[in-house]
């Protein structure tokens, strides 16, 4: 049988490693084993794995599981594509299966039979990477795809794109969470000269300091503790292609030169060598921080600021081009439909309105979220306004700013109590909140 990709061990207990390893490197390329998980972020980044077999406990004395989960969401969040099967005592059953909910491949028990287990872990190899090869197409295509509405506002940003996607001008993105500034990224990468090779993206404010220059620019073997091999930066990685930078604002500013220099230079120096290595990058960076306030406040470098806003551009928030909202649903809908397998669908009027007049403080996120929940809540073939579980629209005029966020919420009760007669379970499903919920905030009101 042909040896497949690469499998890592995360154990305390050095003979299992031993064991586990002899039992499975005639099946896999490369079986990596570690005895705590202090190091596997940097493991997984060196040595790519395509399978991680993962124990649930690491601290003698400590055997509630919870260590085993915490690692598991940290690899599920940072490195998606790799399968995790958890390695766990007969008493973590329970929460291994609950951790399957969560996106866990599967899960071992010790004592464990040989077969079984080998079967898992290949099983798992074997599942990502039919995964990979389903939906490359499919992720490529999604990619490229940019919905620009009707709204005068995203025509005037479509015009732009058209216009600086096809230079090498660094561009600015700005806008509220959610209302999709990486998507914006990727369309313009995607019209850009540069389209035929992967965009590479790094968010900025979720950095380690201590691991800034190696992210960044990357290391040489030895270079720091756990650095066992090479390893390319994402600026590296990114040569003659496009990087992506986001929540930029929240870099800190003592490294902001760092990033500055490598900019100036267009050349990065991997830690533990003197050798420069040119780089040729097309920069797009987002934030939802107002970078130009930062700037007068000394809280962001301005020379920096310079360096990455040859072209600025700030996406509206969704309660700002209302006229996009209800052909975003519906895209979210056919979308949704598709992978729950609940054919036409389509959504009510009174599901249109409330669509429509709702804040949307989440912007294109929580459209999407919210439409994705109606399709999994709606029972027949049309969405209603129950389905969505949002708070009826409140319009709070400048003239009115004393309204508080508590006299809305009790008039939004009250009117729902009225139109529902007052039945309770009525009304907490209009209002999208549990029963004990609504209880509490009728008592809280005194209604």
């Amino acid at each position: 049988m042909p040896k497949k990709g690469k499998l890592l061990v995360v154990d305390d207990n050095l003979n299992i490693l031993s064991a586990v390893k002899m039992l499975t490197e005639n099946c896999f390329e490369k079986v990596i084993t570690l005895s705590s998980p202090k190091s596997l972020v940097t493991t997984i980044q060196s040595e790519s794995p395509d399978v991680l077999l993962l124990d649930m406990n690491f601290h003698a004395g400590i055997n509630n599981g919870n260590e085993g989960i915490y690692w598991h969401n940290e690899v599920n969040s940072k490195f998606p594509k790799i399968k995790v099967v958890l390695f766990t005592a007969y008493a973590d059953i329970d929460l291994a299966v609950r951790a399957m909910k969560d996106g866990a491949f599967d899960f071992i028990v010790k004592p464990w039979n040989n077969e079984k287990l080998v079967e898992t872990l290949l099983n798992a190899y074997n599942e990502g990477k039919t995964k990979k090869r389903s939906t490359h197409n499919k992720a490529a295509s999604q990619q490229i795809q940019m919905f620009w509405g009707d709204s005068p506002e995203m025509q005037r940003i479509r015009n732009i794109v058209e216009r600086v996607a096809a230079t090498d001008a660094n561009i600015l993105i700005t806008g509220e969470n959610g209302t999709g500034k990486e998507v914006l990224a990727r369309e313009i990468h995607s019209l850009s000269s540069q389209c035929n090779r992967e965009m590479i993206s790094i968010n900025m404010g979720a950095i380690p300091e201590s691991l800034f220059e190696s992210e960044l620019f990357g290391h040489k073997k030895g270079a720091f503790t756990d650095a066992h091999s090479d390893r390319i930066g994402k600026m590296e990685a990114a040569n003659n292609s496009t990087l992506f930078m986001d929540e930029i604002g929240n870099m800190p500013l003592h490294l902001q030169a760092k990033l500055l220099t490598a900019l100036q230079n267009r050349s990065i120096t991997r830690l533990g060598t003197n050798e420069p290595v040119n780089i040729d990058i097309r920069l797009i960076t987002a934030t939802n921080c107002n970078l130009f306030e930062m700037a007068e406040r000394n809280e962001f470098r301005q020379d920096l600021l310079f360096r990455i806003n040859t072209i600025h551009i700030n996406i509206p928030p969704l309660r700002e081009r209302k006229e996009d909202i209800v052909p975003l649903a519906e895209l979210f809908l056919k979308k949704y439909s598709e992978k729950y397998q609940k054919e036409d669908l389509t959504i009510s009027d009174s599901a249109r309105e409330r669509l429509t007049n709702h804040r949307w403080d989440g912007n294109v996120r929580e459209l999407q979220h919210t439409m994705e929940k109606a399709v999994i809540m709606c029972d027949g073939n049309v969405v209603e306004p129950e389905h969505l579980g949002l708070y009826a629209s409140v319009n709070v005029s400048s003239s009115k700013k004393d309204v508080t966020f508590e006299n809305s919420e009790r008039n939004l009760i009250v009117e729902a109590m009225d139109s529902c007669n007052g039945n309770i379970s009525l009304v907490a499903q209009k209002l999208g909140i549990s029963r004990q919920t609504l209880y509490n905030k009728i008592k809280r009101y005194g209604l």
